[in-house]
């Protein structure tokens, strides 16, 4: 088995949830993940972000789910960290 333990993406979402709301939200998704969030850009409607997510099983559909529900758009996938299981 594979275990994603790591992911950053780049996020275009509205300024609105804010920060906060936007990672307490993807670190809803999948107990201990710890989340991190950088503005790179800010417009008239719309910022920018680097969202580090580290855990031990991370679910990236979970994950992009949860962004598109609060308006944001995954721009790529910029990291990526796996573990093999031992089955």
């Amino acid at each position: 088995m594979i275990y994603v333990k790591r992911i950053v993406l780049d996020v275009l979402k509205p300024h609105q949830p804010n920060g906060l709301e936007f990672t307490s939200a993807i670190a809803e998704q999948s107990p201990g993940t710890l989340v991190k969030l950088t503005v790179i850009e800010v417009d008239e409607k719309t910022e920018t972000v680097v969202i580090d997510i580290e855990g031990q099983d991370l679910r990236y559909n979970e994950i992009t789910e949860a962004i598109s529900n609060m308006g944001g758009t995954v721009h790529s996938i910029d990291e990526v960290e796996v573990e093999s299981g031992q089955e």
